[in-house]
């Protein structure tokens, strides 16, 4: 004896999936967009879990759905570095599925500090000392000068040698060097608070001819 036929449906939900992220580097102080997760499923509802395993960048350890824009941080002089991990959730007829995590990278570079710079004074030919620039975090120095007569060129890079001063006028002259820094990377040059300082060129004193006198004794 057969009875009447009964049927269901069985549904399996797919894999829960979130599409990678490109690796982010910044500098310090510089904003970083918002993340935006993906996914190639396209029935049900994916959801997004994520932790960052540095909050030193400016991001918190841990939250849900898309990451907001947020600003980089980097108290150091040297790069430091977030993994983010992303772990998507599928759902469907009220099953949750929970897939493998996605993982990408968040780089602040640091801002690099250059050390005070003495000024000096010095004599007309008198050799200036030389200027070693101490810093941290700065891969490349950049300087200018804007009285290229004391005998320095208007540009350079790195360390400034001794060299003579020359000040050809009859009154005192000051140059003033501005100094840059850079943390540079393949893909970012990050700048430094430009410091400045001065060199001074004392002119060379000098005194009008005077004549011979004759006179007599008790003129």
């Amino acid at each position: 004896c057969q009875g009447a036929n009964t049927s269901f449906v069985a549904t399996v939900n797919p894999t829960a999936q979130v599409n990678p992220l490109n690796a982010i580097e910044v500098c310090n102080g510089s904003p970083i967009n918002p993340s935006s997760f993906t996914t190639n499923n396209t029935v049900g509802t994916t959801t997004y879990a994520w932790t960052n395993s540095n909050t030193a960048i400016g991001l918190g350890a841990l939250g849900n759905g898309d990451i907001p824009s947020f600003t980089g941080t980097n108290t150091s002089s040297a790069p430091i570095t977030a993994t983010i991990t992303v772990t998507p959730t599928f759902s469907h007829n009220g099953v949750d599925c929970t897939g493998p995590a996605e993982t990408f990278t968040i780089t602040v570079n640091p801002t690099p500090v250059l050390n005070p710079i003495s000024n000096q004074t010095v004599c007309n030919n008198q050799a200036t000392a030389a200027v070693n620039f101490v810093f941290a975090g700065a891969t490349t120095i950049t300087w200018t000068n804007n009285l290229p007569s004391i005998g320095l060129g208007g540009s350079g890079s790195g360390d400034i040698a001794s060299f003579p001063a020359t000040n050809n006028t009859s009154s005192a002259v000051t140059a003033t060097i501005t100094v840059s820094s850079f943390y540079n990377t393949s893909n970012l040059s990050c700048p430094g608070i430009p410091q400045s300082f001065t060199i001074t060129v004392n002119p060379t004193p000098t005194v009008n001819a005077v004549g011979n006198q004759v006179v007599c004794d008790g003129g």
